[in-house]
């Protein structure tokens, strides 16, 4: 495992563990790895930093990677004749905006990227490190590299910060906004869910890239904030809000509210309609969302209430005064009969 103390590599490492595998994590050392894996240090941005890497075999290898290419490229060419496959954890941010509603694996992908670059855009870091993994010359080739264009990522350590945001607003109590419409269908993949597919695809050997997340409408809107009053107790009052008072009062989906797009956006298409029969066909299988919103709850609070957050992503959700705005625009607006 390349990481593996944080989020989707914690995840991984841990869901390996649980099936007796013997695992290595190459690490930085900025964070402990779960106990019982074999620990090596080096930093792949650095000269050198994959010196630890330069002996032993592996059956697989699982990548997180989302920054320059050129780092993915430089750990698949040390270790493509000791390692027997490449799993690459992508994004469905590769395809090229805006892809249609149920895309397939065969979507148009972003242009631009290259496994030699430098950091440029997460869509173009993404892609080239897909290349990189999948390099026939120089790395595992197309039968030998998986690659997981992940959508929503949910669940315990969560590092973006989206559902925590939702846990700790819902916990706070008081009118809270939530974005119509109340049945907006969701798409997303428990982090758990997501490494046990990935080391089910070690397993079977499979190769090539693969939509990883629910079925499209696995939950609602209503259903996650539900399940976060639930696990939260109940304190909240959901205001349901339509959409255009959302968007009126300048709130930027998933951005300032964590999760939701707008019905019949691009944005919606792009995120919660990925077509994932193939991921489904070879093994994939999805919790409630009840069961990830209360674990989740669960490690919020074990954690002290704060989730931790990585310096390379921006911040998310709302502040309490432009939420009492946007709630006292919408109860205007269905006072003039505007929705």
């Amino acid at each position: 495992m390349l990481g593996g103390t944080e989020f989707v590599g914690r995840a991984v490492v841990e869901a390996a563990l649980g099936r007796g595998w013997e695992v290595t994590v190459l690490h930085r050392g900025r964070h402990a790895p779960p106990p019982g894996v074999r620990a090596l240090h080096g930093d792949r941005t650095a000269p050198d930093g994959l010196t630890a890497l330069a002996e032993d075999t592996w059956d697989a290898v699982v990548d997180t990677w989302s920054a320059a290419p050129r780092a993915v490229r430089d750990a698949a060419r040390l270790l493509r004749g000791r390692v027997g496959r490449y799993v690459y954890v992508s994004s469905c941010s590769v395809y090229a905006w805006a892809p249609p509603a149920g895309y397939t694996e065969d979507a148009p992908l972003v242009g631009g990227a290259s496994a030699d670059a430098g950091q440029s855009d997460y869509a173009r870091d993404k892609r080239g490190a897909e290349l990189a993994a999948s390099d026939a010359s120089d790395a595992f080739g197309a039968d030998r590299s998986v690659l997981v264009r992940a959508g929503l990522i949910l669940g315990p350590y969560e590092n973006i910060g989206r559902l925590p945001w939702w846990l700790n607003r819902v916990a706070r109590g008081g009118p809270v906004l939530a974005p119509g419409p109340r049945d907006l269908p969701l798409q997303y993949i428990d982090v758990r869910d997501l490494a046990d597919w990935v080391l089910g695809a070690v397993e079977r050997e499979l190769s090539g890239p693969y939509n990883l997340a629910s079925p499209p409408g696995h939950t609602t809107m209503g259903g996650l904030l539900d399940a976060c009053a639930t696990a939260t107790g109940g304190a909240a009052e959901l205001r349901w809000t339509d959409p255009r008072a959302v968007l009126a009062a300048g709130i930027e989906p998933w951005g300032q509210l964590p999760v939701w797009t707008p019905p019949g956006s691009d944005l919606h298409d792009a995120l919660q309609s990925a077509d994932v029969s193939r991921a489904l066909a070879t093994g994939l299988t999805c919790r409630p969302v009840e069961d990830t919103v209360a674990d989740t709850w669960t490690w919020l609070r074990d954690i002290g209430g704060t989730a931790p957050r990585r310096p390379d992503r921006p911040p998310v959700g709302l502040d309490p005064e432009t939420e009492a705005k946007a709630l006292a625009l919408a109860r205007a607006r269905r006072g003039r009969g505007c929705i």
